[in-house]
């Protein structure tokens, strides 16, 4: 190959005629997004901050972030460290509603968002980076479920969700924190199992090397090396990519577990509501959907959904990328909630795909029907109905209440939805402990 140096890769989104890089399959953030205004690259044992803090370990990516544990040096203690992309790092409003939060209840807002311990910025060859320095936390509720000692070893006939005392607790805390923030006038805007993290045992005991990641590709610790096309040395991207490892085995769990909420780059205030949000496409609202309307309730309604999601361990509306999301989301609402308002439905452009001039439904296919095609009906599946076929570990009664919760909840008309605060003197709750008492709290 040649030895002159690549060109500098575009500050954008590529085309696919456009990869640098030989295709990596392991579970990590995609390789081509290490450019300009893109992911830092970063090596296990990279020093950070005036060589303040050193990774260890990666704890998870997302689209706008790495997440790593590091060691403080100065303070002896274990840190999450957030990198956000490049193009991010000067314009995240994340920082800003941690320092309110501090600003207006320090206390309050460290029991239920994870705190915001410094910051810094780094420069390196994509750009730079803000650097968000945080407590480190467990997993994610999204992942912990996976790690319950029930579920260990794995047989194809078990159905993995949360044991259902587990579930309301997780629930009634990240309510709690969703009323902590709707309370001081803030919308989390990104409110899902991803972003609801649990607390750590007494990290800071452990021993270093009892937490650091081996650079191991046997092991499946870090991705086969990263490989250019046209085998040149990439100045962009890391040699390899880790995956991440959460730290689900010194995670407090069976004991008086805690839950926070984490990654507030999706928040706002809802008097500065911002013009693009990042909800997961299940947990859309259906005024976000039709009319982008921006209000108190969004993080409500993915309330909701995620009640249905916890207690039967399945989503309430999935809906996969298929270029008609919006379709297939309406169409779902549709079935299982009902017909929706006219004063939303006029909204949706493309419902005479689906439905006659009187509002009956006539095929689901999506995208319509093509030229000398049939229709497509299929069983229309209501949330209830959903709900008792996944057979929920709850007697009847809690299960009446808890799809009761739902329906009050998963209003069409956002004034009126119940507020947090409300939500939680929903009968459904009653008898859930979730300071210092551990008598709910089993895993089995």
């Amino acid at each position: 190959m040649g030895t002159s140096p690549p060109p500098t890769p575009p500050s954008r989104a590529i085309n696919d005629d456009e990869r640098r890089f030989k295709s990596i399959t392991s579970p990590c953030e995609w390789i081509e997004d290490y450019r300009p205004g893109g992911y830092h690259p970063v090596l296990l044992g990279d020093l950070f901050n005036n060589g303040q803090y050193k990774v260890i370990r990666k704890l998870g990516e997302g689209s706008y972030s790495t997440v790593w544990l590091a060691r403080d040096l100065k303070g002896k203690r274990y840190v999450a460290l957030k990198i956000l992309v490049a193009d991010l790092s000067g314009q995240s409003s994340e920082v800003r509603i941690l320092r309110h939060i501090t600003d207006i209840a320090p206390t309050e807002g460290q029991r239920h968002i994870t705190q915001l311990l410094g910051e810094f910025e780094h420069r390196g060859p994509n750009g730079t980076h803000k650097c968000l320095v945080f407590e480190p936390m467990g997993p994610s509720v999204n992942t912990m479920v996976e790690e319950l000692p029930q579920f260990k070893p794995r047989r194809r006939e078990m159905k993995i969700r949360y044991p259902p005392k587990m579930a309301k607790r997780i629930l009634k805390q990240s309510l709690q924190a969703l009323a902590f923030l709707h309370d001081n006038g803030i919308a989390h805007g990104d409110f899902q199992p991803g972003n609801m993290l649990f607390t750590l045992d007494d990290l800071d005991s452990k021993p270093e090397y009892a937490l650091r990641q081996e650079e191991d590709e046997q092991a499946r610790s870090i991705s086969p090396p990263v490989q250019r096309l046209d085998g040149k040395q990439d100045g962009w991207a890391p040699r390899y990519l880790c995956i991440a490892q959460p730290l689900a085995p010194f995670t407090r769990l069976a004991q008086g577990f805690r839950i926070k909420l984490s990654d507030m780059g999706g928040a706002y205030f809802f008097t500065q509501a911002p013009p693009k949000l990042v909800v997961p496409l299940g947990l859309r609202a259906p005024e976000l959907i039709l009319t982008g309307d921006v209000g108190k309730s969004l993080d409500v309604w993915s309330f909701g959904c995620l009640v249905f999601e916890l207690i039967t361990g399945q989503p309430l509306f999935c809906i996969p990328a298929s270029g008609y999301e919006d379709d297939d989301h309406l169409l779902s609402l549709n079935a299982r909630l009902g017909a929706l308002p006219d004063g939303l439905f006029s909204h949706w452009e493309t419902s005479s795909l689906y439905f006659t001039p009187e509002r009956r439904l006539f095929n689901c296919q999506l995208g319509g029907v093509g030229e000398g095609g049939k229709p497509l009906m299929v069983q229309q599946t209501s949330m209830e109905e959903l709900f008792d076929q996944a057979e929920p570990d709850l007697d009847e009664e809690d299960g009446r209440r808890a799809k009761e919760l739902i329906r009050w909840i998963l209003q069409y008309n956002p004034a009126k939805r119940p507020s947090p605060a409300e939500i939680l003197l929903h009968p459904w709750f009653r008898g859930v402990e979730v300071d210092g008492d551990s008598s709910d709290v089993s895993v089995n």
